[in-house]
C-alpha cells in the first residue's frame, strides 16, 4: 500500500549529465588565459615562494638555507648587522604611499567633477586629461627630469615671482616631493573611474536635495560622497597596492638617490635580484611586501564596512 508521503515524494531520477556544446565553447575561450595564469603567474609564484628559502645566484642549482633570507631582513631591526637599507626602503615607501595616495584621490576627484558638467568640447577635455596616464613610464620620467631640472621649466616659473625653487632631485630633501609631485601628473586612469561613478549617481537625488534647499556644498557632502564611497574605496585599494610597486621614476631618474633619499622597496629588490644576483634573497623581499600589501588590503576591506555605502545598506549592515 503506497502511503499519502511517498505519493507526495517525486521520484528521483539519476541521469549523467553531458557538457553542452556552449559550455564546450566557454572552456575553449578561457582556456588560453587560464594555461597562461598558471604557466606566467601561478607557477612563478610558487617558484619564487621556494626560491625564498634558498641561496640563488642564477647560475647553477639553487642551495637550501632555510629561514636564511628572512633572518638577514628582520636582524637588522635590533642590529648593524643583516640588510639594513630594506628598512630604509620600506620607510621611503611608506612615505611615498601616505602622501601620494590621499593626494592622487582629491585631485582626481575634483578634477572628475569639472569634468562631469554638460560643457561644449568636454570630450576633448577628458581625453586630454587622460592621455598622460597612458604615457610610457620612462618617457614621462624623463618629462619631469627635464622640468624639475635646477634650471628646468618649474624653477624658471617659479623665478618669475621671485621663488628660488630647489634642486628638486639633486635634493635630499626635495626628491621625494618631486617624484609625488611628477606622480600627479598621471592620474588619468583615477579621474575616468571617478568620472563614471560620478555619472551613475541618480540625479533624483540632487533634485530632492536641491527642494530641500540643499546648496552645492550640501549636495556633495551629503549626496555625491556617499554614493561614491564603492569607487573611493576601489581607488584606496588599487592606489595603495600600485604606490607599494612604485619603482620606474627612481630607477630612471634617481636610482635611489640622492643617498637613499628615494630607494623605495622595489628598488631594493630589483637591485638584489638583477644586479646583485641574489635571487634568492629578492624573492624573500618579494613575499615580505606581498604580506604587508595584504595587510593593508585586508585592514581597509575591515574598515570599509564603517564608510562604505552600497544600495542595500552599510557595508557592516550587510
Amino acid at each position: 500500500m503506497v502511503t499519502a508521503s511517498e505519493r507526495a515524494t517525486p521520484a528521483v531520477t539519476h541521469h549523467r549529465r553531458w557538457v553542452t556544446a556552449s559550455e564546450l565553447w566557454g572552456y575553449a575561450f578561457i582556456g588560453p588565459w587560464i594555461l597562461g595564469f598558471f604557466i606566467f603567474t601561478f607557477g612563478p609564484f610558487l617558484v619564487s615562494l621556494y626560491l625564498s628559502f634558498t641561496e640563488y645566484k642564477l647560475v647553477g642549482a639553487p642551495t637550501w638555507i632555510g629561514t636564511r633570507n628572512y633572518e638577514q631582513m628582520f636582524v637588522s631591526l635590533w642590529s648593524d648587522a643583516g640588510d639594513t637599507q630594506v628598512w630604509i626602503s620600506l620607510r621611503n615607501t611608506l612615505y611615498y604611499t601616505f602622501v601620494h595616495v590621499p593626494l592622487a584621490m582629491v585631485l582626481s576627484f575634483f578634477v572628475a567633477l569639472l569634468l562631469n558638467a554638460d560643457v561644449r568640447g568636454m570630450p576633448l577635455f577628458r581625453t586630454m586629461f587622460y592621455l598622460p596616464s597612458i604615457t610610457a613610464g620612462v618617457a614621462t620620467a624623463i618629462l619631469w627630469l627635464w622640468l624639475l631640472n635646477p634650471n628646468g621649466l618649474v624653477n624658471y616659473a617659479l623665478s618669475l615671482v621671485g621663488i628660488e625653487g630647489p634642486r628638486w632631485f639633486g635634493s635630499t630633501q626635495w626628491a621625494m616631493p618631486g617624484l609625488i609631485l611628477m606622480s600627479l601628473w598621471s592620474i588619468g586612469g583615477t579621474i575616468i573611474i571617478y568620472l563614471a561613478g560620478l555619472q551613475g549617481v541618480p540625479q533624483q537625488l540632487y533634485e530632492a536635495a536641491a527642494i530641500d534647499g540643499a546648496g552645492w556644498w550640501t549636495r556633495l557632502w551629503h549626496v555625491t560622497v556617499p554614493m561614491m564611497t564603492p569607487t573611493i574605496f576601489f581607488t584606496m585599494v588599487m592606489g595603495l597596492i600600485a604606490s607599494f610597486q612604485v619603482f620606474t621614476p627612481a630607477l630612471v631618474i634617481t636610482d635611489g638617490g640622492p643617498g637613499t633619499a628615494t630607494l623605495f622597496y622595489l628598488l631594493h629588490l630589483y637591485r638584489n635580484g638583477f644586479r646583485w644576483f641574489n635571487m634568492g634573497y629578492a624573492s624573500a623581499l618579494a613575499w615580505f611586501l606581498f604580506v604587508i600589501i595584504l595587510i593593508f588590503t585586508l585592514l581597509q576591506v575591515r574598515l570599509s564596512r564603517r564608510w562604505v555605502y552600497y544600495e542595500g545598506g552599510r557595508g557592516d549592515e550587510r
